[in-house]
């Protein structure tokens, strides 16, 4: 006999067992955890086990390592996948960029069928440019691809058509001139104030964007009489609001700096004050 205690080889027994049980969780585990912390949890096991029955969740190791996993499985549902419905219609919005000056121009850009076909594209890129943001937000499929997709889809689409009218003499180019000077501008303007806050979308920017919507589809149908009348006060509509909304998007834009910084200065004179105390 070599007078080893029958609970000591019974805790040898059960560490070796639940070795490798651990060893095959981890290297399930997606998140790669490291060598150490697989060691140091072996380890912790053994010694549990030579200085006898261990109480605590880290008897088998799986109690121990649930929340790990759970926060991880929590993390992989968080993070949306760039192939999810919002950014599929954004690229579907992107690929119908080029089909929709294809049609425009087609024949001489003048026959009503072909602009009619247009339209129809533009219609198209219109609604999924509705939908595909509150989709995002509501299902929590917002990504870094639709963040930086989304916007340019939408000015891409907006402005092949107006070039496209004023090319074709439809529309006079000061208008397109004016729409797309002013959505670069607001975009730029949301990048440089930033580091200080992100200016919202107002109900007037929404009422802009449909009223644009609309003018710049009636433009694309080849309308005559009462309705080609109609699409030029639609027009001049949007270039209103176009306007308007843009200055007030600037004036946001001042208040927001102003209290950044001043959110700033206060922060830092009050930092002053404790390390002088």
């Amino acid at each position: 006999m070599t007078g080893v205690p029958a609970s000591a080889a019974g805790g040898s027994a059960r560490a070796k067992a639940t070795a490798p049980a651990a060893d095959v969780s981890d290297a399930s585990d997606v998140s790669g955890a490291s060598g150490a912390g697989v060691s140091a949890a072996v380890t912790g096991r053994s010694s549990s086990s030579s200085s006898g029955p261990a109480t605590g969740p880290d008897t088998d190791g799986s109690a121990g390592k649930a929340p790990r996993g759970k926060k991880i499985a929590a993390a992989a549902v968080n993070q949306a996948s760039v192939w999810n419905i919002a950014n599929l219609l954004t690229m579907l919005r992107l690929i119908l960029v080029p089909g929709f000056v294809a049609l425009m121009l087609a024949d001489g850009g003048y026959d009503p069928a072909w602009r009619s076909l247009a339209w129809a594209a533009f219609a198209i890129a219109m609604i999924t440019d509705l939908f595909d943001g509150h989709l995002a937000r509501t299902y929590n499929l917002v990504t870094d691809f639709g963040k930086i997709a989304d916007p340019i889809a939408d000015k891409a689409i907006m402005g092949a058509a107006l070039i496209c009218l004023s090319y074709l003499g439809d529309l006079p180019w000061w208008v397109t001139i004016v729409i797309l000077g002013r959505e670069l501008g607001i975009t730029l303007l949301r990048f440089i104030v930033i580091r200080y806050g992100v200016i919202p979308a107002s109900r007037g920017g929404k009422l802009k964007t449909l009223t644009q919507g609309v003018a710049v589809g009636m433009y694309v149908l080849a309308l005559t009489g009462w309705l080609a009348t109609l699409r030029w006060w639609v027009m001049a509509a949007a270039v209103v609001l176009t306007v308007v909304t843009g200055l007030d998007y600037v004036r946001q834009a001042i208040v927001l700096r102003r209290q950044g910084i001043a959110a700033r200065r206060a922060a830092t004179q009050e930092t002053t004050e404790e390390n002088q105390a």
